[in-house]
């Protein structure tokens, strides 16, 4: 009888043992990835495709630092694909990590309009979409995350009118085919209108940047220059790459440090020009805030978590839908306040 129920009790502790080791770990996203989140396929790491358009521009450069950063924290197997501001290799990068399994997909469209083909590719296999700094166009889209576009126009617009009273004025804005530059452009537009209806301000050119080159900015200015005979008061330029392109034209006819220049990404050598005051501003977002909230709000979204708390909610329509969207704010970054952002 004694050793029946030995051997009764020896059999429910090894029942015990195996019903312990057979239950999953919980997933965590909050702790740094000190609890890897759990894949679908059973796996200790969720695998998430990510798709940029280039690395030409340093912002770029810094937004894949920080996704390499953050997925490495969280504990996520971030595969990371460079268009390099190529639509057809765009698509055939994200073909190829869709066959890979992964679990969801975030892309920066080189171009918003063609990246639909991808978004339905991704939404026939089941694969969450999250759209990243720039809005697929025409397509079911899961997140927008992005930073405020409009405002980041506004903050060019404000500096302008601010610091130039009366002239000629040129407006540029960036690839054609990245829906960021309407908002961008329409906030400038909208800030110095009543100095263009009051006669103060004569726009006097206003042309895109194929693919943000600096080189399309050099020459549109050079263009803008000859036909005013230097006579420009101010150049809105829509990112920092295309703002080194003005300088170069207005440096050629000693222009450089007079005439107003715009600019946004506070990038390194933009911000020395802003110093040096070649650049009369910058605008600065946390591209670091931005990637680690989108990486967040993936892995809530394949939990089935609210993602609102990691930046201001709001919907945005894309031709489509009425994509929701998390946005995040920017700041004007000039000669008297770059210290104040840490350089």
């Amino acid at each position: 009888m004694k050793k029946l129920l030995v051997l009764a009790l020896a059999m429910f502790m090894i029942l015990s043992l195996a019903a312990c080791n057979n239950t999953a770990p919980p997933a965590s996203i909050s702790n740094s990835g000190q609890t890897p989140p759990v894949g679908k396929s059973g796996g200790e790491k969720m695998k998430i495709g990510i798709s940029l358009p280039t690395q030409r521009e340093e912002r770029w450069v810094l937004d894949k630092e920080a996704f390499e950063r953050v997925a490495g924290e969280l504990g996520i197997e971030a595969l990371i694909q460079i268009a390099d501001n190529d639509a057809g290799r765009q698509q055939s990068q994200c073909e190829n990590l869709i066959s890979q399994d992964i679990e969801a997909l975030i892309i920066a469209p080189h171009d918003a309009d063609a990246a639909a083909n991808i978004a339905n590719m991704a939404k026939e296999a089941g694969i969450p979409i999250i759209s990243y700094d720039r809005l697929v166009q025409s397509a079911e889209i899961d997140l927008y995350v992005t930073f405020d576009q409009y405002k980041i126009g506004q903050l060019m617009g404000e500096y302008v009118v601010r610091n130039v009273e009366s002239g000629n004025i040129v407006v540029l804005s960036g690839d054609p085919g990245d829906p960021t530059c309407i908002p961008l452009k329409q906030g400038a537009m909208d800030t110095i209108k009543s100095k263009v209806d009051s006669g103060d301000y004569k726009i006097v050119m206003e042309q895109e940047c194929m693919d943000w080159e600096p080189k399309e900015a050099l020459k549109h200015a050079e263009n803008a220059l000859t036909a005013n005979n230097n006579d420009i008061a101010a150049f809105i330029a829509p990112n920092d790459g295309t703002a080194g392109g003005i300088i170069q034209a207005l440096a050629a006819q000693g222009l450089d440090g007079i005439v107003v220049v715009t600019g946004q990404d506070a990038e390194e050598d933009a911000i020395a020009r802003v110093i040096e005051g070649t650049q009369s501003m910058t605008v600065y977002f946390d591209c670091a805030e931005m990637a680690e909230a989108t990486l967040k709000a993936t892995v809530r979204i394949l939990t089935n978590q609210s993602y609102s708390d990691l930046g201001r909610s709001g919907k945005e329509f894309n031709g489509k839908i009425d994509v929701p969207t998390l946005e995040f704010p920017p700041y004007e970054l000039n000669k008297n306040n770059y210290k104040d952002f840490g350089f």
